[in-house]
């Protein structure tokens, strides 16, 4: 049967592939083998982007070597948001909230910082950001992504007032 490499509860656009469920992820969790599969796809997608993971304790992230030639494609190529948006959510599955944060703020800096994703912006904002589950790191977040969208009032991903006075 189809399997994906990074499945999830839900369905996806291969509607022949089976969504996980709770048992088979809580399996998954248990599995060191599985585990080091799972960063180690994690891995060879960030370098198909273009984005090195530089410690795999924190998840913390840089560009790659190739980062030029590969960010072209994710700015030609929309369709990879939606893998992005997936991985995303199967890091949050998989326990992995930590991953979710350094590369939901990866993507934001890329696009509203250094303005080098155009084409990925409005997935970053509108669900890449909303995938993290850790309510007070997805708060911090969205006051980056507004403390840096320009212009600022043009900004609809949270309530202006909570975020001025964000601490």
């Amino acid at each position: 049967f189809p399997f994906r490499l990074f499945p999830l509860r839900e369905h996806g656009m291969n509607w022949r592939a089976k969504p996980l469920t709770w048992q088979e992820i809580q399996a998954f969790k248990k599995s060191k083998e599985v585990m080091q599969r799972f960063i180690r796809a994690y891995q060879l997608m960030l370098r198909f982007y273009g984005i090195t993971l530089i410690n795999e304790e924190t998840g913390e992230l840089k560009r790659a070597e190739n980062w030029a030639e590969r960010f072209q494609n994710l700015n030609r190529f929309s369709h990879n948001n939606l893998r992005i948006t997936r991985i995303l959510k199967c890091l949050g599955e998989m326990g992995y909230e930590h991953y979710q944060v350094h590369l939901v703020k990866f993507f934001l800096t890329e696009t509203l910082v250094k303005e080098t994703l155009p084409n990925v912006k409005r997935s970053a904002l509108d669900y890449f950001l909303f995938t993290v589950r850790n309510k007070r790191k997805r708060r911090e977040l969205v006051h980056y992504a507004w403390q840096h969208f320009k212009p600022r009032n043009g900004f609809v991903w949270g309530p202006h007032d909570k975020l001025l006075k964000f601490r």
